[in-house]
């Protein structure tokens, strides 16, 4: 059921809404999220702005503060299509430091856009308007539909690619709905639509399951194209992505209802991070999670040539997590991660990003320090033991064995 702001039971008065894209360098794509932000406010009746994890401004510290002066409750919705790595780790670690800024803010989480009956139905009609294009119709003709998604290496948000495939495949007079992906995962989209060809149907749809036009959309496009050219007796063509559709809207509005009633339901059944899955059995682990989104959230870096590849990291070799939860910072925490930082600085080998952690989870064994990638955790540490760790683990990796309190 879409939202409805006026049926609902908690008060609309003194809320907003945050609209949480993912960013790029693409202005375009920016500006697609505040179109988003500026149509959701129109639907929902509640000031909506938008923020952003990476690359474009403001991010979602800054535009929670500026939500902050005005209003004493914020939900966000995130326009992430799946859960991967940002939904479950980037957005919650941003959500909470939001939360410890700013004691007086209520900070509701929504969910992404996840699998919805109004995304099957747009795809349905993107795929509509390719057969129209190709002179063909699924009533007379075979016709094969390719949905393509980005991939991800998290299998959770990959499986959702092929649970809307094959919901868009139900009840519809397709010859077949396959699955494919840009990267990271199989199968990719050049070697699904060769499958495809096989079965030898009169036309191939391929749809982007992309929000934006950008590179991704152009390189799915461009597959289309070259399949087309090497298979002259299959008609092919791509469709458009999702872009700033209404129906959007109607997911947007669900998902901001279901987080303000603090009712937001989560894969947590087959999430990589909770439980052991069959080959991620390394990712499992709440603190290895949490690592990752800080350095994750540090050390993206601007790239002169964004054409090439639109989403590259460039980190330091190390990010060092400090506790600063109130029984370390009783402790001596704050005088650690200043000396570590101090170290740092003087050092000229050092390649390590420093900062801030909310709880580890070992109270009363700090100061905790977390060295990551490497998964070794300092404990009981003070300001004298941080040149120790800077000029032996950071600078020539060698451990300072008496410090270690457990590795990952």
């Amino acid at each position: 059921m879409t939202a409805d702001a006026t049926s609902t039971p908690v008060s609309l008065d003194d809320e907003a809404v945050l609209l949480v894209g993912h960013g790029s360098r693409r202005e375009k794509s920016n500006e697609q999220v505040r179109e988003l932000a500026a149509d959701l406010e129109g639907r929902l009746g509640v000031p909506v702005d938008a923020g952003f994890l990476e690359l474009a401004e403001p991010d979602i510290a800054d535009a929670i503060g500026g939500l902050a002066a005005s209003v004493s409750r914020v939900t966000l919705v995130q326009l992430s299509l799946f859960a991967a790595s940002h939904v479950k780790n980037d957005v919650p670690l941003a959500v909470q430091q939001a939360r410890d800024a700013h004691d007086d803010l209520t900070v509701h989480n929504g969910a992404h856009l996840g699998v919805h009956p109004a995304l099957v139905d747009l795809l349905d009609d993107r795929a509509r308007a390719v057969e129209t294009e190709l002179g063909v119709d699924r009533d007379d003709d075979d016709v094969a539909v390719v949905l393509c998604a980005r991939g991800s290496s998290d299998p959770d948000a990959n499986s959702d690619a092929h649970k809307l495939a094959r919901l868009l495949y139900e009840g519809r007079e397709f010859a077949r709905v396959d699955t494919a992906f840009v990267g990271v995962t199989e199968p990719l989209l050049e070697d699904a639509l060769h499958g495809v060809a096989k079965s030898r149907p009169d036309a191939v749809v391929v749809l982007p399951y992309m929000l934006g036009d950008g590179v991704l959309t152009g390189r799915i496009r461009d597959g289309a194209d070259e399949f087309h050219a090497e298979y002259p007796y299959v008609d092919a063509a791509a469709g458009d992505p999702l872009g700033t559709d209404p129906r959007i809207l109607d997911v947007l509005g669900d998902r901001w209802q279901e987080a303000r009633t603090d009712s937001v339901d989560m894969s947590c059944d087959t999430c990589k991070y909770k439980v052991e899955l069959d080959g991620y059995e390394a990712d499992v682990g709440g603190a290895r999670a949490m690592l990752r989104a800080l350095t994750h959230q540090e050390t993206h870096a601007d790239r002169d040539d964004v054409d090439d590849d639109p989403h590259v990291h460039d980190a330091p070799e190390k990010h060092v997590a400090v506790c600063t939860n109130q029984t370390c910072a009783a402790d001596g925490a704050p005088a650690v991660l200043e000396g570590l930082r101090q170290a740092a600085r003087d050092s000229e080998e050092c390649d390590a990003r420093i900062t801030r952690s909310s709880c580890l989870g070992r109270c009363g064994d700090g100061p905790m320090v977390a060295v990551y990638p490497d998964g070794v955790w300092y404990g009981d540490v003070d300001g004298d033991d941080a040149d120790r760790i800077v000029s032996s683990h950071l600078d020539r990796d060698r451990i300072v064995s008496d410090l270690v309190d457990q590795t990952l």
